[in-house]
């Protein structure tokens, strides 16, 4: 990360979350000083007030899609970019005070995300329990140890933090599960291109104009910009007005993203840039190369053009 390193974490807590695993991964976290917080909102706030140089959270998953609290918080407040991500497989257990058989559970704590990876087991194993929806998978834990709820869906580490006994193990309905997490700091400049990276965006497009969203793809599309994920949320202002979350592959500081970025800017009531960062690679299959540019439209074919037109317009030859 550019700039002096962050020291101060704060994450979605409380502590035992997938959340502070995925953290720990990086070096300068698991040196520095972690702080878990009450919710999402709680964490990112610890940053634009300066009480933390970093924070992470989770942005998506895999099954269950993308976080909507994250989001919410990305497109309101004073601006954040995000610096780094990071993808973790995601492995669920089911968890209780004390061995109890399965068909007398009634209450079962889950974050919303666990619950949605585990809904087919939960059908198969357990149809006539209640899901109660808490913060984390850490409170479910809390909240199966303290009697709240019969059980928990909570990550292997909230067991033995809380006392838990396992009633079953690896209950999500898809065994490669991962969730992805974007750790957030106030506004710098961004990292140098790896080569490999991913653009986020946040655009709110006028809902009075036809075609806005296509007027928008079509910016990405003309430049050879692939569009790895698209997401809305409603503003919350009026019925029918949308924030749409944008990752784009390439690197802010490349001349093609560079004018696609302009090129919003004029046809989009608002862009917000949520950073340029390396894409994370987890596994050998996700270690495949990068989607390479459609002929005429890779970072060497603008940056030719772009001295081309300098030429000219300095009255040499082409």
């Amino acid at each position: 990360m550019p700039g002096t390193p962050p020291t101060r974490f704060v994450y979605l807590g409380p502590e035992g979350t997938f959340t502070e695993q995925a953290l720990r991964t990086i070096s300068a976290a698991e040196h520095g000083i972690r702080t878990p917080a009450r919710s999402v909102p709680e964490a990112l706030e610890a940053v634009r007030t300066g009480d933390a140089d970093a924070a992470l959270v989770p942005l998506e998953n895999s099954v269950g899609g993308a976080v909507p609290v994250t989001l919410d918080e990305l497109a309101t407040g004073s601006p954040l970019v995000i610096t780094r991500e990071v993808v973790l497989p995601v492995e669920f257990q089911l968890a209780a005070a004390r061995l109890i058989p399965l068909a007398q559970l009634r209450t079962v704590a889950a974050h919303p995300q666990a619950s949605a990876q585990c809904r087919n087991w939960l059908l198969a194993n357990m149809p006539d329990a209640v899901v109660v929806d808490v913060l984390s998978n850490a409170t479910a834990a809390i909240s199966a140890a303290s009697g709240e709820c019969d059980a928990a869906i909570c990550a292997p580490i909230g067991v033995p933090r809380n006392g838990l006994t396992v009633l079953a193990d690896k209950i999500a309905d898809r065994a490669d599960a991962v969730t992805r997490f974007a750790l957030l700091s106030r506004p710098a400049p961004p990292a140098a291109p790896t080569g490999d990276d991913v653009t986020s965006l946040a655009v709110s497009i006028r809902h009075d104009q036809v075609g806005a969203l296509l007027a928008v793809l079509t910016e990405l599309a003309v430049r050879g910009i692939n569009l790895s994920r698209i997401e809305s949320r409603p503003t919350g202002e009026q019925l029918g007005t949308y924030v749409f979350f944008l990752d784009c592959t390439g690197h802010v500081a490349e001349p093609r993203l560079g004018e696609a970025l302009q090129g919003l800017r004029r046809i989009c009531a608002e862009v917000r840039f949520l950073g340029s960062y390396a894409r994370h690679r987890w596994s050998t299959a996700a270690a495949e190369a990068p989607v390479p540019s459609p002929p005429g439209l890779s970072n060497a074919d603008f940056a030719d053009s772009t001295a081309w037109l300098t030429r000219i317009r300095a009255g040499h030859s082409a």
